[in-house]
Formats: C-alpha cells, structure tokens, sequence
C-alpha cells in the first residue's frame, strides 16, 4: 500500500511490562497471554490514515533487560515517536521512567514526540501507580500521556494514532526538517500525488518478527 508519510516508532520500558503485547495489541487485535520476553528487538508495521492521508508506521519493540540497552539504544536514532511504557500494577516500573526518559532523549532527534503509556490498567485492583501520578508525570516532562489495556484493547490504537497526530501536526507546522533522516520521518509516494481519497478505516498487516 502506497502512503504518504513514514513514521518510525520505538517501544520502550522495563521488561514485561506489556510491550510486545502493545505492538501485537494495535497491528493484529491480540492478546498474548504469558510472559515471553523481547530478545533484542521486534519489529511490526502498520497503516493508519490521518486526514485523508494513509501514513505508515514503522514499529521497533525493544527489549527492557538492561544487557539488551547497548543495542536497542541504536534504534533511537531515526525515530519520531517514542512510546514510553510502565505497568501500573508495578511501582519500579513507573519509578523507572525517569531514567528510560533521560535516555530517549539522549539518543533521540530533539524534536521527538513521546507518548507516556500507562499499561494493564484492567488490573484496577493490583494498581499501584495511580493516573493522576502518571498524568503528572506527563505535564512534568511534556509528554502526552494515556493508559492503556493489551487485554481488553483500551486506548492500544489512540496511544499509536494520537501520536501520529502529533508528528502530523509538527510537519502542517514546519517543526521537522523533512530532508534529514535522523526526523524519523520519510515522504512516500503518496504525498507527490495530486489528490486521492483514503479509506477512513485503518488497513493493518503484521510483518514479520524480526529477532536480533
């Protein structure tokens, strides 16, 4: 499927805390039930439309363990939305976000738009971190901010979309230099054609794992 933008996600946060479920979640409508762990980095791909506009997006679900960090460090380069993603049914895990933020934003174009995820929140009675202490969190930092279920789908495709939105918004306002490719972003051949009409629904394809 042609488009008209590229943008290129990474998926970052301690391990287990839903990441992978996040991807499968938003490209397939599935749940993985048990815990298997991201060994180095995943990848899944997917269209939206935004505005009429069919935009691509390029996934890289990272690993959480700390031996992985060398390399999914890389993947920060060339990326346009980060989602930044912490279980709240696990306090370490929100704790940690300051420091997976600081690293975002040492690897990452400055201009990157991230999304803070609060996961699992159909886990009401395990909650540890409450959604005002995520929210404020967000403001703190600039970040958008929503929570999230890989179980019942709640909010999967908004965290991804949304943030669509906001690097469509930067590009209508010249934020992104669009000839680097550090942007994260890519122009596809979609957007040298006059005009066509684009389906308002999400058309979907999950491309296949890929294992470093």
């Amino acid at each position: 499927m042609s488009y008209a933008y590229l943008f290129k996600y990474i998926i970052i946060g301690d391990s287990g805390v839903g990441k992978s479920c996040l991807l499968l979640q938003f490209t397939d409508k599935q749940f993985q039930h048990g815990y298997d762990p991201t060994i180095g980095v995943e990848f899944g791909s997917c269209f939206i439309s935004i505005e009429g506009k069919p935009i691509k997006l390029q996934i890289w679900d990272t690993a959480g363990q700390e031996f992985f960090h060398s390399l999914t460090r890389s993947y920060y380069r060339e990326a346009a939305g980060v989602l930044l993603v912490y279980d709240i049914t696990r306090r370490n895990s929100f704790s940690h976000m300051t420091a997976w933020l600081e690293e975002a934003r040492q690897h990452s174009d400055s201009k990157v738009i991230i999304t803070l995820i609060g996961n699992k929140n159909d886990l009401e009675s395990r909650r540890q971190v409450t959604k005002e202490d995520g929210a404020a969190f967000a403001r703190k930092h600039g970040l958008m901010f929503m929570e999230t279920s890989t179980k019942t789908g709640c909010n999967v495709e908004e965290a991804f979309v949304n943030t669509a939105k906001e690097i469509y918004e930067k590009i209508q306002e010249g934020v992104f230099n669009m000839s680097d490719q550090a942007s994260g972003i890519k122009i596809g051949p979609e957007y040298f054609r006059a005009t066509r009409v684009c389906p308002s629904v999400k058309q979907v394809f999950r491309a296949p794992l890929l294992t470093l």
